[in-house]
This record gives C-alpha cells, sequence and structure tokens, in this order.
C-alpha cells in the first residue's frame, strides 16, 4: 500500500485481478442460499421463551390423543367414599426409607361441627404407585376398550393428586379430558376464521371500490357489539336438545364468526400492498385469473404472518369457550372442558370450603400464556430479515 501525498486514503499499486474478490464463509452462504421458512425457523429458534411454549404446546396437543392412558381414572369414575376429597399426598420416604412414590391409605372422618369430611392417612399401610398399569377400563377415541394407564393406584388404595368434585371423581383425570375438548375448539375455531377472513380479506384488499366498502361496513357492525353479551345472546339460541357433538360444533361457529374479522382485516391490509407489486402486474398482464394471482402469488407472500395472527386468535377462542360454559351457555355435560369444570366453582361459598375446585383455571392460564409467548415469537420471526 502507497499514501498518496494529494489523497490522504490507502491506494493500493498492485494491477487489478478480477479473481481476488472477497470470499464467502460457509456461514454467509448457508444464510444467503437459505429459503424464508428456513430464516423464519433460524430467528424463531432464538426466541427462547416462544421456542419453549412452542414445544409445550406441541406436547399439549400430543397428550389429547392420548388422555384415557393419561389419566389415572376413567372420566365418569366415582368414588362415593371420597367425596370433596382434598388434594391426596404423594410421598418417597416411610420411617426414613426411600420407597420410592407411594400414598397412605387415605379416609375420611365426619366433624359433627361443621358437618364436614375431614380426610386423614393411615401412616402404618402404604400404597406404591403402579406405572403402565392396569385400571379403570375406557373406549380409546370410541375405538376399542382398554384399561392401560400412565400410572394408578395400587389396589385398595386412591390417588387424587388434585382431588376430588362433589360426585367424587378425580378432578386431574377430568382435566386432563377437558384439555382435549378446550383446546381443539381452538383449532377448529380458527380454521374456520381463517377461511372466512382470507376470504373476505382478500378480496377486500384485491378488488378495492365498493367490494371493499361493503366488507369493511360488515366488519365494523360485527365488532361494534359487546362480545360477551354477543356471545351469550348466540349460544342461547342453541337448542338444549342438541346432542353434546351438535353443541361443540355450534359453539365452535359461533367463536369463529366473531374472531375472523381481525384476521380479514389483516389479510386486506397485506393485499392492497401486494396488489401493486410488480409480480402481480406481471401476472395480470400473462392472463392469470384472480383467483391464481391470489392463491399462488399473494397468499404465500404473507402466510407466516396470517400463521402468526393466528396462533395469537387461539388464546381468544379458548377463553371465549371458557367463558361460555363458566356461564352455563356453552358447552354442557357430559361433554367436559376446562369451562364446564369451572361451571362447579361458581358458588364462593364452595370455593371458600373447596379450593381445589378452581385448580382447571390453571391450565387455561398456562396454556393461554404458552400460545401468546408462541405468537409473540413467530410474529417477530415471520420476517427474518427485520432487525
Amino acid at each position: 500500500m502507497n499514501r498518496n501525498p494529494a489523497n490522504p486514503h490507502y491506494i493500493s499499486i498492485e494491477p487489478y485481478d478480477p479473481n481476488a474478490l472477497e470470499q464467502v464463509t460457509k456461514a454467509q452462504e448457508k444464510f444467503l442460499l437459505a429459503s424464508q421458512w428456513q430464516l423464519i425457523w433460524w430467528k424463531f429458534k432464538q426466541h427462547k421463551l416462544a421456542y419453549w411454549s412452542g414445544v409445550f404446546i406441541v406436547l399439549l396437543y400430543i397428550s389429547i390423543l392420548i388422555c384415557e392412558f393419561l389419566a389415572p381414572y376413567n372420566l365418569h369414575t366415582r368414588n362415593t367414599d371420597h367425596i370433596y376429597s382434598p388434594p391426596q399426598p404423594v410421598h418417597w420416604f416411610h420411617e426414613g426409607e426411600f420407597i420410592g412414590p407411594f400414598v397412605y391409605r387415605w379416609y375420611n372422618t365426619l366433624d359433627m361441627e361443621v358437618l364436614q369430611r375431614i380426610y386423614h392417612e393411615d401412616t402404618s399401610q402404604v400404597y406404591p404407585l403402579r406405572f403402565f398399569c392396569r385400571g379403570d377400563e375406557y373406549e380409546f377415541w370410541g375405538l376399542f376398550t382398554s384399561n392401560v394407564h400412565l400410572v394408578c393406584p395400587a389396589p385398595g388404595s386412591t390417588l387424587f393428586l388434585l382431588g376430588t368434585d362433589r360426585l367424587g371423581r378425580d378432578m386431574l383425570s377430568r382435566i386432563i379430558y377437558g384439555a382435549r375438548i378446550s383446546t381443539t375448539i381452538g383449532l377448529v375455531g380458527i380454521t374456520i376464521s381463517i377461511v372466512l377472513g382470507i376470504i373476505f380479506g382478500s378480496l377486500a384488499g384485491y378488488y378495492g371500490g365498493w367490494v371493499d366498502n361493503v366488507v369493511q361496513r360488515v366488519i365494523e357492525m360485527i365488532r361494534s357489539f359487546p362480545e360477551l353479551p354477543l356471545w351469550m345472546s348466540l349460544s342461547a339460541i342453541i337448542p338444549v336438545t342438541w346432542s353434546p357433538i351438535w353443541v361443540f360444533f355450534g359453539i365452535t361457529i359461533i367463536l369463529a364468526l366473531m374472531d375472523w374479522t381481525g384476521l380479514a382485516r389483516a389479510v386486506r391490509s397485506k393485499f392492497l400492498s401486494l396488489r401493486e407489486e410488480d409480480y402481480t402486474m406481471a401476472a395480470q398482464l400473462m392472463g392469470a385469473s384472480t383467483r391464481r394471482i391470489i392463491r399462488w402469488h399473494l397468499l404465500p407472500s404473507f402466510t407466516s404472518h396470517l400463521i402468526a395472527s393466528a396462533t395469537l386468535s387461539i388464546p381468544a377462542m379458548i377463553l371465549g369457550e371458557t367463558a361460555l360454559s363458566f356461564l352455563g351457555l356453552g358447552l354442557r355435560p357430559p361433554i367436559t372442558s376446562w369451562g364446564v369444570l369451572l361451571s362447579e366453582a361458581q358458588n364462593i361459598n364452595v370455593v371458600a370450603i373447596y379450593p381445589w375446585l378452581l385448580m382447571p383455571v390453571l391450565p387455561v392460564i398456562i396454556v393461554i400464556l404458552a400460545f401468546n409467548f408462541f405468537g409473540d415469537g413467530l410474529r417477530d420471526a415471520a420476517d427474518p430479515y427485520k432487525n
């Protein structure tokens, strides 16, 4: 290198070599050749809270497939000798000796002063817990009968980790069964909501004009109604004579019809910008139909954003079902969901005496937080080129 007195910058006196270009490292080459979905995945993994929330959600939906196996008892098993039993403790040591997970004999006495069952442990009898064992029979998805459970109480003992309800039914088993309904209603509802949001949002954003005005006015009318009273009014229309499965779909459709407006506006705003892009104009000049342009050119451009928006909408579906079922206007027994379980805790006197009846609110809080963290991470990773 040589310094030119007239120019303070360093200059090279070597002849120009076109092959002497900056070499790209392996990491840079991997980044430059990666697809958009790979970039999204790499950025999403950096958001640790969102990543582990996603792992939790995946495990949750896997568990609802085998909830009969995971629950210690059958959904409808009644233990009439253990009504309103508090959570039963699990022990590992007996008289200073390590035995493993076990329970003592669980029995109750009646307190005549307050007319309440008082539960005690008989420490003279030890009942080790059994794993991958045979217990109550159940119909696995209505396909076949089985009695294999992940964990079971020993013969002659009980296992009420979260207590029992007024009929002596195990709360933990009912919460596990209720997860299937409460989490599924969010997926089914958001699927319907996405379809409606894409249809109306894409039409409004692509065509504009009077189509956009009509869709926007309809959205504004729907969003102007108070959400909870409207849910209650629509759910009250559902006939009481409907079967549980039809009530399930009815509540799902009601929640979806109230939630599609937000997704439709997101789709519309994206279409308004994408329809002005050069590749959209090129597709129009080549004679591509509107359906083809929307499906193959516009929708793939913001699929990641749509997924992130949908993920953030699932918690609203779960909370909606929980609220309606808690108020007695949603799902009803024999269907079991978290909202149905919480409906038994409406009386403050019952909650004060039997606080474990509020246990179903814990999975609701945990799942809602997990979906929110997961959705925030997806939203940040949806644009991998943004710092």
